[in-house]
């Protein structure tokens, strides 16, 4: 997608919501798509009504954005993300948080379902990312750059800021949530990892691996924005579980943990847009 259509999709957020401007945004990931709507005066658009946003075809995604003020400012959620698996271009894949920064978002919160590679980790527990491992062989950078966005070669040496993992550790902490800290691998997918796929990717550091985020973060930190991430645990990797993965485990462990989950995103949502 273009510079141009990404700003016309900022001009129409702005627009319908009748907000000059979005201080922070999050993605919410597998499970937590219907969080949004629990936001006393949130208001919803459809992804359909906006220009360039692709839809998400995955079942626990929606196609919604929604626009909720916090005090004087305002944090856009993103209900449901595509996924290069789909057959999206890379630029469709990162269309949505683009977006986001083109309405002012300084800060943007990317969320997951991801399997364990840590064998620490249990099914629902709720882990910070790190840094990440790019083995999906894909980056949405590829092609001509638009300085308008971002440099032709970003630094990449802070992907998920220290700063936003300082204030989720505060959430952590105050909810009596344990905290975990890890390494998040994205895999291209849809297939998930084989067992040998896992073994590699512990051995090059990995504690989670999933089919997004990824490549947000890399837009997102291509044109500046500040980006946290956490992945739910919503299952344990290929040769670590001892039973065949499946995407209705993934939503059912979402399901269970959705209430713990929205509680971190509530507490987090006022440093999205804080000074």
């Amino acid at each position: 997608m273009s510079y141009h259509t990404i700003m016309a999709a900022a001009a129409v957020i702005a627009a319908r919501t009748e907000r000059e401007r979005h201080d922070g945004a999050v993605v919410l990931g597998s499970g937590l798509s219907e969080y949004a709507r629990t936001l006393p005066n949130a208001i919803e658009l459809k992804y359909e009504g906006i220009p360039g946003f692709p839809i998400p075809k995955i079942t626990g995604h929606s196609a919604s954005l929604f626009s909720v003020g916090i005090g004087d400012r305002a944090v856009l959620l993103f209900a449901g993300r595509v996924h290069a698996y789909e057959g999206w271009d890379m630029s469709d894949v990162v269309f949505g948080v683009r977006t986001a920064v083109a309405t002012g978002a300084r800060r943007v919160l990317l969320t997951n379902a991801a399997g364990a590679i840590n064998e620490e980790y249990e099914p629902g527990d709720l882990v910070m990312i790190t840094d990440h491992l790019n083995l999906a062989g894909k980056n949405p950078l590829t092609g001509p750059n638009d300085d308008r966005l971002g440099p032709r070669f970003p630094d990449m040496s802070e992907v998920y800021s220290k700063d936003m993992r300082r204030h989720l550790h505060s959430v952590f902490d105050r909810m009596g949530i344990a905290t975990h800290e890890g390494v998040y691998a994205w895999f291209g997918g849809p297939t998930y990892e084989t067992p040998a796929e896992v073994r590699m990717a512990r051995l090059l550091g990995a504690d989670l691996v999933g089919m997004s985020t990824v490549p947000e973060a890399i837009a997102l930190r291509h044109m500046g924005a500040q980006v946290a991430g956490i992945s739910l645990v919503t299952n344990l990797a290929a040769g670590i579980a001892e039973h065949p993965l499946s995407h209705a485990e993934v939503t059912e462990t979402a399901d269970r943990a959705r209430a713990t989950f929205a509680g971190v995103v509530d507490a987090f949502l006022p440093h999205l847009v804080s000074d």
